[in-house]
């Protein structure tokens, strides 16, 4: 027998929400380059030429407001500038975007530490300038898979948070199965009152509590990981959230292409086998398993608006 080909292309095109919001989707966390790969390499006579193709296309129809593109690489991709420099102005924002706000972060994650140097951090401060640029990272720690020598890591990571407060940026943090080590130095580092952005959030829950009063600017980044059924903490953390404040500091991203809400599939009957990548109009799945593990008096829209309000006063969009 031949080997399945999967979903087709056209499986990327969803459908609306069944909770037919109209809240603006604003996806704080995407790979926009690697995502616009993933779609060429699994569909290699696919029609989008351009990521801005692709974009326009697939993000048509989901109130996609604005999004952050996160640029973490070391060397970094000299291609940045060119994207970032398509969204300085409004017309080129609606000839390009479809009208969606593009924003950029950028820094080194840790897995690419060991690649750190100084032409990569005068790039990284070049970036900074752009007008499109409203963070630094994502960077951090990342103890689960050590690709790069923890030592380094946490020097890497040091660093670049010097930078980052000196300029004044939001920070895009990355820490995995490191929960000592980054409370340590982000304490140490960063003052009391900087925006912290704690993407894909999986570690314990009172890790996360105690950066959350610690930091009173710093937010929870939650992706379709926590749709995940292998992914318990980040769902006992919501409920904790939820249970002490009606405005828990939670936003929201996809981390695409990885990261597919495991609860998206009840909507796709017609697919076939697993979607190959995630892009930000499926943020309102990850919604809507918010909602539910928030409880009574919490829906799709209520998570979309707190997510969305708080990613205004995280990155300033």
């Amino acid at each position: 027998m031949g080997k399945k080909k999967g979903p087709g292309e056209e499986s990327l095109i969803l459908p609306s929400h069944a909770s037919g919001t109209q809240t603006p989707i604003v996806d704080t966390h995407t790979h926009l380059v690697s995502t616009f790969a993933a779609y060429r390499q699994k569909y290699k006579d696919g029609k989008h030429e351009t990521i801005f193709d692709f974009v326009r296309s697939t993000y048509a129809g989901h109130k996609v407001e604005a999004i952050v593109d996160v640029w973490c690489e070391a060397p970094v991709q000299k291609v940045w500038r060119e994207i970032a420099d398509s969204a300085l102005t409004t017309e080129g924002r609606e000839k390009d975007w479809g009208g969606i706000e593009y924003w950029f972060v950028m820094g080194v994650h840790p897995h690419e530490a060991k690649h750190y140097t100084d032409e990569v951090e005068r790039d990284i401060l070049e970036a900074m300038t752009h007008p499109r640029c409203v963070g630094w990272g994502e960077m951090g720690l990342d103890y689960h898979y050590d690709n790069s020598p923890r030592e380094q890591q946490k020097a890497v990571f040091t660093r670049q948070l010097r930078h980052a407060v000196r300029l004044g940026k939001p920070l895009t943090i990355h820490t995995r199965e490191a929960d000592d080590d980054t409370e340590q130095i982000l304490k140490a580092e960063v003052p009391k009152d900087h925006k912290i952005h704690i993407h894909c959030f999986t570690d314990s829950p009172e890790f996360a509590q105690r950066l959350l009063e610690y930091f009173p600017n710093l937010y929870i980044g939650l992706t379709g990981v926590v749709t995940y059924s292998t992914n318990e903490n980040t769902s006992n953390l919501l409920r904790q959230m939820a249970a002490q404040t009606e405005t828990p500091r939670i936003i929201l991203e996809t981390d695409a292409p990885y990261m597919i809400p495991a609860n998206i599939y009840g909507s796709l009957p017609t697919v076939k086998g697993r979607l190959p990548l995630c892009h930000t109009g499926m943020i309102p799945w990850t919604a809507e398993f918010v909602a539910d593990v928030a409880g009574t008096g919490w829906d799709t829209d209520r998570v979309l608006k707190i997510g969305r309000i708080n990613a205004q006063s995280m990155y300033g969009l």
